[in-house]
């Protein structure tokens, strides 16, 4: 109906730079897992009462 669609190559460059995307993806949520693994360590260590029982002894 009018509607044709082109059959194109993807560029060299293109292919790098999806690659790269794709590492720089997975090394952010890498660093993600690993502040939430020590986040989640912190809180089960000082329990999550600390806090509250800090700012009461504030007061």
């Amino acid at each position: 109906m009018g509607l044709v669609m082109a059959i194109e190559v993807e560029h060299e460059l293109h292919a790098r730079r999806r690659g790269r995307n794709y590492g720089l993806g997975l090394a952010l949520a890498a660093f993600v897992a690993i502040v939430f693994g020590l986040t989640v360590v912190k809180v089960a260590e000082v329990g999550p009462d600390a806090a509250a029982a800090h700012r009461a002894d504030g007061e």
